[in-house]
């Protein structure tokens, strides 16, 4: 619906042009504003006709007297998206004014959709917004948070990425910069806005890993011209109760990473947090995260391998088994976890995550 603020806008700045009367009506009759104050709050029995039949009426000297209180001029239906939400009135002799009246009806409806597009928007914002404040709490969802979800278009599904960037809600390019993220993840499934002081989320649901690293390259480079960089990436999770986690390794990244790259992901900075934070929430992931799909006899057989400093034979001896099958081991652990116990860089991963689970980190 029209508001009384934008009704005010559209008549002081259509009178400023035309130099005639003009009114802006709401859906029931009511006069919202009018160059002629004293007819603002009043019905307007044309308008009623306009809004009921959705055509065009011309009152004149000759039919004005079916309509009372109202005066000569035109009268026309204005639309949103196909759907009527007023009518405007220009005052004068219809035949006078013919010409300009379909102009000032499609200037109007410009007028209209830019103002209530702009709303929709910041509204969709604010309940995005609520929405994330929400999954940051950590607590039980809600089924209204649900709800929420569904009406500003959110899927529910996973894969779950956080991004986390840092912008001044001062600075002249920042509604830009905020509509090109929205226009840019357009056809995705996204939560984007103000979150703490300067930190603004992206929530995104559903897309693949690949297809969503791609997507933050070439975020990279769009938020590269506002200055608006680094981006800093969380770890992936797989239901809604747990992007509070996301996002507080997207936080981690930022925290900890190289403020000179474009782009920060959390895997890049993780062993450097654990490092500040041995008994944290992040402890417990990580460790879960690569050493939680292995089973007692592979979680001794890996930390037998590092005990005897990576060497097969030596390994297969203290364990007592043959070497082929320590080899069929560790193959096993490296497709289970993503990590190669054999590989140098892998290997640190796979012994800080049996320290800290084991809870001997401060002996080695």
């Amino acid at each position: 619906m029209i508001t009384k603020q934008l009704a005010n806008q559209i008549v002081e700045q259509t009178m400023l042009r035309l130099h005639r009367n003009i009114n802006v009506i709401q859906t029931n009759g009511m006069i919202l504003a009018s160059g002629d104050r004293l007819r603002v709050d009043s019905i307007h029995e044309g308008a009623v006709i306009v809004a009921e039949t959705r055509k065009t009426l011309l009152i004149t000297d000759e039919n004005n007297h079916l309509f009372p209180k109202t005066k000569p001029g035109i009268n026309l239906p204005i639309f949103f998206q196909q759907e009527l939400v007023g009518v405007i009135g220009i005052t004068g002799n219809p035949k006078e004014i013919e010409e300009i009246a379909t102009l000032v009806q499609l200037t109007t409806e410009m007028m209209v959709y830019q103002a209530l597009i702009a709303s929709e928007r910041e509204w969709k914002r604010k309940m995005q917004e609520m929405v994330f404040e929400e999954l940051m709490s950590g607590q039980p969802l809600q089924k209204v948070i649900f709800e929420r979800i569904n009406k500003i278009g959110f899927q529910n599904k996973a894969p779950f990425h956080t991004i986390m960037i840092e912008l001044n809600p001062e600075s002249k390019s920042y509604q830009t910069i905020l509509q090109g993220i929205e226009q840019y993840f357009h056809h995705n499934s996204i939560l984007v806005g103000h979150y703490q002081l300067n930190e603004h989320f992206i929530l995104t649901s559903g897309l693949d890993e690949k297809v969503f690293q791609q997507k933050v390259k070439q975020l990279a480079s769009i938020l590269h011209k506002y200055n608006a960089l680094p981006i800093s990436v969380g770890q992936v999770v797989h239901s809604l109760d747990q992007v509070h986690y996301s996002y507080q390794t997207a936080r981690i990244a930022l925290e900890y990473g190289h403020r000179a790259q474009s782009i920060i992901y959390f895997e890049e900075v993780e062993l450097y947090s654990l490092l500040k934070k041995r008994d944290s929430q992040e402890v417990q992931h990580f460790t879960n995260r690569i050493l939680g799909t292995l089973d007692e006899k592979l979680h001794l057989t890996l930390h037998a391998y590092f005990m005897c400093n990576q060497q097969l034979a030596v390994c297969a001896e203290t364990l007592e088994i043959h070497r082929h099958t320590l080899t069929y081991r560790l193959n096993k652990i490296h497709n289970l976890t993503g990590y190669n116990p054999t590989l140098f860089q892998d290997a640190i991963v796979l012994q800080f995550a049996l320290w800290m689970k084991d809870g001997n980190f401060h002996n080695k």
